[in-house]
């Protein structure tokens, strides 16, 4: 049984697909990977998976290029003659639904937190929204299509696209390695809290840096490292100036790709990710996997790991004052840091483990061949 991911980048496949398609090997799946090659074949291959490089064109609206990964698709299509084909995101639901029409292959639509075009305020997302979904509905409704999302404020959302009820999965994230992650002890030092993520409006980091500053304002000497980079691809990504220029202000650091999750969350007494929408955001899993209690936006995805006053708090969306008070709350108490980590660490093992999530998805997989 040949299963092929579509993916439109190799490093997001290796961080939030890697688990499912180890479970898909064990179960018996010959598992393939169609993405856009940046730096992790060896990664994959050294997995037993086979790469098919796409030339997909992110950030803009490219006719040529999106021609082009169809174009690829189809090809690959042809030469592995995949039962499944599990697309990842909205850019890969639609380019790969559209090369695998005509083709008798079953596809799975995960729709990981919406995107930009149905998260965004901005004019050119507001344009794009009624065609896209308009598209969906007609490529995503056909018979052999199931969509999968991540929580179920996005199964409202499907629903509310006019997604058939029918079709809709629900399989809550993509799994974090609780073997791997274990609780970690607090660091020593002043409070610090912990941000991991592309550098996006849309996952609240500018509310994140307004906040500390609330703090800092207030006396309270709280230290903040930021875990990522910008993304230029999206049009809602900071600059690499602005990134740079963070680090000139108290407390706050900037440390870029961050490898070592592990050894970040050692660092760190508090999770925060004041999203303005997730799926289901693998920053907060990794996080609770370690023990670190969390703050975030009431929003989908984020509400399902952090349950307000048992794994942390949670804050409304753009709000840097209600961020700061929250950041505050924990701040001040290691009681309650310890409390909300525990219980944290107790629903990343049963809800949200790699092989909780690896056996669910590959019960999907089964029900569909």
């Amino acid at each position: 049984m040949r299963l092929l991911y579509v993916v439109t980048e190799d490093w997001y496949f290796l961080s939030h697909r890697l688990a499912m398609a180890r479970a898909a090997r064990a179960a018996g799946f010959e598992v393939h990977v169609a993405t856009r090659v940046a730096d992790g074949a060896a990664r994959i291959e050294a997995e037993g998976f086979t790469l098919h490089p796409v030339p997909f064109v992110r950030g803009r609206l490219s006719p040529v290029g999106s021609v082009a990964a169809i174009r690829a698709l189809r090809n690959i299509h042809r030469t592995v003659q995949p039962v499944i084909a599990h697309h990842v995101a909205l850019q890969a639901v639609v380019l790969g639904s559209i090369a695998a029409l005509g083709r008798p292959v079953r596809t799975v639509n995960a729709m990981t937190g919406m995107g930009y075009t149905f998260t965004s305020g901005g004019a050119k997302a507001l344009l794009l929204r009624p065609l896209m979904a308009a598209l969906m509905r007609r490529l995503l409704n056909r018979n052999g299509r199931t969509v999968l999302v991540q929580n179920p404020d996005d199964r409202e959302g499907m629903l509310a696209l006019g997604i058939d009820a029918g079709r809709i999965a629900l399989i809550p994230g993509s799994g974090v390695d609780t073997a791997a992650l274990q609780p970690l002890p607090e660091p020593d030092g002043p409070p610090t809290v912990a941000f991991v993520g592309r550098l996006l409006a849309d996952k609240g980091i500018h509310t994140l840096i307004a906040a500390h500053r609330l703090l800092r304002r207030r006396g309270i000497a709280v230290e903040t490292l930021v875990a990522g980079t910008p993304d230029p691809a999206n049009p809602a990504s900071v600059s690499e100036r602005e990134a740079v220029q963070w680090n000139d202000e108290p407390g706050i650091r900037w440390l870029g790709h961050v490898g070592d999750i592990p050894g970040l969350w050692a660092r760190a007494h508090i999770a925060a990710l004041p999203s303005r929408r997730e799926g289901l955001p693998m920053s907060l899993l990794e996080a609770a996997a370690c023990g670190r209690p969390m703050v975030a936006t009431d929003v989908p995805g984020c509400r399902e790991i952090v349950r307000d006053g048992a794994t942390g708090l949670l804050v409304p969306r753009d709000d840097p004052h209600a961020l700061a008070n929250a950041i505050e709350t924990l701040s001040a108490s290691r009681e309650l840091r310890l409390r909300y980590g525990a219980a944290a660490r107790q629903i990343a093992v049963e809800r949200f483990s790699a092989d909780a999530i690896g056996r669910q998805t590959v019960e999907l997989y089964r029900s569909l061949v």
